[in-house]
């Protein structure tokens, strides 16, 4: 439910809807906007008797949204939400690429890397320090060890960092390092990590998971936002399907909807969709021109050597090809740009 007040509301008459909202143990969203006062108010809608709301004084109109994700649905914010990632540095007509290995390996491995994809022309430095792992014999990551080498890679680098955390206490310390919180396609569903991610003041990038409908994403985007954080960007990374010619399935389909349904950035994952490096640029291109709002890609300096995911990574120089043709799609496809940087 929205509820839009008069242009002249007094605070006295906001404070009253509110109030309102609260008695229907809704949680209330006050959003300022240059002429009038929004008040959404999230939760469980079924006991609201709307009629009371329309008679409240200094009440316009009272607006009920039907997609069960409220927070994230077009119909409570009609205009793109722009994130605001602390030390991006990005031209407003660029898209936002985001590159990496899957692994922090090693120091050498790491920075070798971080310099490539930095020269290349990517805005975000990825890399994770802590791996989920269908078998418990592969590498795991290097742990708290990991982030102190993505911390020296963004002070040599400027880029902002972001990494997985796969539990709770995991969050607490990548905020010390990471500019960003990776919630991976394994933890979508992990619904006390999406209250956590939700209570801190990080900006989230949140993937789809293998298995989960496009609502299933958005619901789980919701409980970040419900808990208290705006600031979530979604990524389409490929889905499970009965072909076995590519790692997943890349649905390119699913970032046209997404842009339709919802008004939080939508990334997407070319690697993780294909599984072969081969793949990795065309279908980048399609996920552009499809609509999404940035790319995050893995990148290795030696992926045969490589201790996760080395079939799917590009060399930085093939990246560099991929930074120059997805840009040129970039500006032929955006009018507007959605991320918001404190070096813009």
């Amino acid at each position: 439910m929205m509820v839009i007040m008069n242009a002249n509301a007094t605070k006295t008459e906001i404070d009253n809807v509110v109030q309102k909202v609260e008695e229907y143990e809704l949680n209330p969203h006050v959003i300022i906007g240059s002429e009038r006062v929004v008040i959404a108010a999230s939760g469980d809608p079924r006991e609201v008797d709307y009629r009371i709301f329309n008679v409240l004084p200094g009440v316009e109109q009272v607006i009920t949204i039907s997609p069960p994700y409220k927070l994230a649905s077009r119909e409570f914010h009609p205009n793109d939400s722009e994130i605001s990632i602390p030390g991006l540095v990005k031209d407003p007509g660029d898209i936002l690429i985001i590159a990496g290995p899957c692994s922090v390996e090693s120091r050498t491995q790491l920075l070798e890397t971080a310099q490539a994809v930095k020269e290349a022309g990517a805005h975000m430095l990825r890399g994770g320090a802590f791996k989920p792992r269908t078998s418990p014999y592969s590498f795991q990551g290097l742990g708290d060890e990991g982030l102190k080498i993505l911390a020296e890679a963004r002070e040599i680098t400027g880029l902002p960092i972001i990494t997985e955390a796969m539990a709770i206490k995991d969050i607490e310390v990548i905020s010390e390092y990471g500019a960003v919180i990776q919630i991976g396609a394994r933890n979508m569903q992990n619904y006390s990590l999406l209250r956590s991610a939700g209570k801190c003041q990080m900006p989230v990038l949140l993937k789809r998971g293998m298995m989960a409908t496009i609502d299933e994403l958005l619901l789980s985007a919701e409980y970040i936002l419900a808990h208290g954080n705006p600031e979530v960007m979604i990524c389409e990374r490929g889905i499970r399907t009965f072909e076995q010619s590519t790692r997943y399935t890349a649905d390119i389909n699913a970032l046209p909807v997404l842009k339709s349904k919802t008004h939080l950035p939508v990334l997407f994952d070319p690697s993780h969709s294909t599984g072969h490096w081969e793949y990795v640029l065309p279908v980048a291109l399609a996920g552009i021109a499809a609509g999404a709002d940035g790319l995050i890609v893995e990148v290795h300096p030696h992926p045969e050597k490589a201790l996760s995911d080395g079939q799917q990574s590009l060399k930085p120089e093939r990246f560099y090809d991929l930074v120059s043709q997805v840009n040129k799609m970039a500006q032929m496809m955006r009018e507007e740009p959605v991320f918001a940087g404190s070096g813009v």
